[in-house]
């Protein structure tokens, strides 16, 4: 299977004990994520050849999150030491009509300051098949999206099919361009690129015809998403595929999930979850996208490889923490129809 290099930030993960609120803490709960490291170690747990490229500070906290993710089976040899700390984010989980709130620490972290250069892309990407990226790494930083616009130019000059999530995040943007600025100018690299509405539509001011997420609900027409993605391949002409997760949220508990994956000339749809007792959404995307990834490899069928993407991602929402601890038969029963939650024995 193809080699699959990912490249971002890894953040120490606090969360209150079930739903407290921060103000409520006596502790937390600590475990370690982030968009792109969330994907490797999805495709790890897949049997993939996963490899995570990141900055991380010589101290115990890295060597920590260094363990887990060989753990996994991840490869970390390309991981850069350096910096002065690790980039930390705050989770508050929330439940029913209280949505969930993330509070960011990571200004200055040790990827925050990586600078071109200091990653050897050509020798990092040789042999893959899949370089990843979203839209959270340029967004942390000058030095950041100087470093990923280094990785796509590298990984289209070597041949290596690009994908990205464009993760919007609104909250990061800050050091001095927007992301509707940086973003096309990686974008046009891509050959598979995921999005949801949010995400078109602040980057590249993209809508859904007739789709109004604030009062859809979980009842959402997944082909009103056939034009986003139609727009965004008129836009970005290299994609040959793109990829819309589909959120209903009928609170904060409970939603209904899917998604599509368009190549251009069909719209190929998922099964509809009915999420109703949500533990953990926080990774949700990059479970699709994880999943997405090896369903494209594996089957060769566009079909068994959104309904995979969508699956692994319905699972991730019963899993605390940010990675999807899931493995391929798990995944392949949902997408089959497994959905009872029977007892394993």
């Amino acid at each position: 299977m193809a080699r699959i290099v990912t490249f971002g930030e890894i953040m120490m993960r606090l969360t209150p004990p079930g739903c407290r609120r921060i103000g409520q803490a006596q502790s937390f709960d600590i475990c370690f994520g982030g968009g792109e490291a969330n994907v490797a170690v999805s495709l790890a747990n897949y049997g993939m050849d996963a490899a995570f490229v990141t900055r991380l500070p010589h101290n115990e906290l890295a060597d920590s999150c260094l363990a887990q993710l060989r753990g996994f089976g991840v490869d970390t040899g390309h991981i850069l030491r350096g910096g002065s700390r690790m980039g930390i984010y705050f989770l508050e989980n929330g439940a029913v009509a209280r949505g969930s709130k993330v509070i960011y620490d990571r200004a200055g972290s040790a990827i925050a300051e990586i600078e071109p250069g200091m990653v050897d892309w050509e020798n990092v990407l040789k042999g893959a098949g899949w370089f990843h990226w979203t839209g959270i790494t340029p967004a942390i930083s000058k030095g950041a999206a100087e470093v990923c616009i280094e990785a796509v130019e590298t990984a289209s000059r070597l041949g290596v099919k690009v994908s990205c999530d464009l993760n919007y995040r609104k909250k990061l943007w800050k050091w001095g361009k927007s992301a509707s600025e940086v973003m096309p100018g990686l974008v046009q690299h891509c050959d598979l690129i995921l999005g949801n509405e949010e995400d078109a539509w602040m980057e590249f001011g993209i809508r859904p015809e007739g789709f109004d997420a604030d009062n859809a609900g979980g009842e959402i027409d997944q082909r009103r998403f056939e034009s986003v993605c139609k727009a965004l391949m008129d836009r970005f002409p290299k994609a040959r595929k793109v990829a819309i997760t589909v959120r209903g949220s009928i609170s904060a508990s409970h939603n209904t999930w899917g998604g599509v994956l368009y190549d251009g000339k069909v719209l190929h749809q998922s099964r509809r979850y009915d999420i109703t007792h949500i533990v953990d959404r926080v990774g949700a995307g990059d479970s699709f996208m994880g999943g997405l990834l090896y369903g494209l490899e594996t089957y060769g069928d566009d079909d068994r490889a959104v309904e995979f993407a969508a699956a692994a991602s319905a699972l991730k929402h019963t899993i605390p923490g940010d990675f999807n601890r899931v493995g391929v038969e798990e995944v392949e029963a949902l997408a089959e129809g497994s959905g009872a939650g029977r007892v394993s024995r």
